[in-house]
This record gives structure tokens, sequence and C-alpha cells, in this order.
């Protein structure tokens, strides 16, 4: 299994996938519960990498995860350039608008909530496209 991992000053989006796709988990957290979060579900699931975006405090993050974990979990910095945008679309797939929101445009439309979470399952999902050998 795959960790996504959206990291943020605020809020960090996480994800938990297997390779064929089958999503486990995913949640916004308030930045300070991250590695929390993290090693909570380092416990739960069987992860064998931590894919997580290469932008904002990607390297602040990882350095904080890497000292938190005392495995040595590889972890793999992905190409999140446009991902809140595709996140946004994919939000409405996850969650069709009912009633007279179908009428909106999609490019108009906002999520109720933080997407965060959708950030970090793209993130896995780019690492499987773009992949690595063992994909």
């Amino acid at each position: 299994m795959i960790l996504g991992f959206d990291p943020g000053r605020d809020k960090c989006g996480v994800a938990v996938m297997e390779r064929n796709r089958q999503l486990h988990y995913h949640q916004v957290v308030v930045s300070e519960q991250a590695i929390a979060t993290i090693g909570s579900l380092l416990q739960r699931f069987t992860i064998e990498r931590l894919v997580m975006g290469d932008q904002t405090t990607a390297k602040h993050w990882k350095k904080q995860i890497e000292m938190a974990v005392s495995t040595s979990l590889p972890i793999v910095l992905v190409d999140e350039r446009y991902s809140s945008l595709e996140a946004r679309d994919r939000y409405w797939q996850m969650h069709p608008p009912k009633g007279l929101a179908r009428l909106i445009p999609q490019g108009m439309r906002q999520p109720p909530r933080p997407i965060d979470d959708i950030v970090a399952i793209l993130l896995i999902e780019r690492y499987l496209v773009l992949g690595s050998p063992e994909c």
C-alpha cells in the first residue's frame, strides 16, 4: 500500500491506496496532527512507501517525517502542479451535486470542504502512472 501526503502549512491531506487503486483511507488533518496521523496509518496499514507533493514546504515535511518514523520508509516526491484544480474536479466525480446545484457549471462550483485528501489520492495516482520500476 502507498500512503499519499499533501503537505501544507495549515492543513494536510492523507490517503492510503493499494497499487490496484483500491482506496482504503482519506482525510484532511490540521498540520499539527499530520505526523501523528501518519504514524497511526503506518501501524494500521502495511505501507511500502510514502508519496508526497513536492511544492509547499515539502523539504521541511520530509525531514520531519524521516525523524518521526523509525522505519526506513521510502519517501518519494511527486510533482503536484495543478493538483488542486484536478482535485476539485475529482471531488465532484466522487460527490455528484444534487438538486439545483446540478445546474451550476462544474467550473463554477466550489467543494463545500477542504480537498487536500483528494490531492493526496491524486499524488498516489500520479506516482503509479509515472511510476517506479516496480509498478
